[in-house]
């Protein structure tokens, strides 16, 4: 039986995005319903047949990983540890609502780099430093950003950050609707995906 390479690329699922939701580990600071509303994020993201990574760390993120898993997703970490004992004994991290965590050894910074590098989107929620170098990480590499606008300042600094950077970005979506915004930023990849009838098998 012939497959033809558009079949191939389906049936092996490499058309799913990859979203990474970026935000703070401790919400303390992000205002009353921003936990409800990192869960709606991670419902909207495997709602829309995306696959959602995270650092693998509590708070924002671990919140869209809980609501994607009862949207029956798939969650993806990337843990700053080297194993899964130093990821619970040494980092205290959580280690359900994730399919799989990918330990990198390579503390924060360095998983922030691969967290991103691995993703086609960041969506950034209420977050602090970390959020705001994941942000910059991805500005840097071109990836298509999405900002979610809610009960914190976050959106406000990282909105200021562009206007500062004096470089243009048109790959950048701003919004306070999780459905909205996870769909225009899907849209956006799809825009700036390979096209896959000129794809050899």
């Amino acid at each position: 039986m012939d497959i033809d390479s558009t079949s191939l690329y389906n049936k092996h699922g490499h058309h799913q995005i990859k979203i990474c939701v970026s935000g703070a580990a401790d919400t303390g600071h992000c205002g009353i319903g921003t936990l409800d509303i990192a869960k709606e994020l991670g419902r909207e993201i495997a709602r829309q047949g995306a696959v959602l990574v995270t650092g693998a760390t509590t708070g924002f993120p671990f919140w869209s990983a809980m609501g994607a898993k009862e949207e029956g997703g798939i969650s993806v970490g990337f843990s700053p540890a080297a194993s899964e004992k130093e990821h619970v004994e040494v980092y205290k991290l959580p280690i359900d609502y994730m399919d799989l965590i990918i330990y990198t050894g390579f503390g924060y910074p360095g998983r922030d780099l691969l967290l991103t590098r691995s993703s086609d989107v960041v969506i950034c929620g209420c977050g602090r430093i970390g959020t705001i170098h994941e942000f910059t990480v991805a500005f840097e590499d071109g990836k298509t950003i999405g900002i979610l606008k809610g009960p914190w300042e976050m959106s406000g600094e990282l909105e200021d950050i562009i206007k500062k950077s004096n470089r243009p970005n048109e790959k950048i979506v701003i919004g306070d609707d999780p459905k909205k915004l996870v769909a225009d930023v899907i849209a956006m990849v799809k825009k700036h995906k390979i096209d896959e009838n000129k794809k050899t098998p």
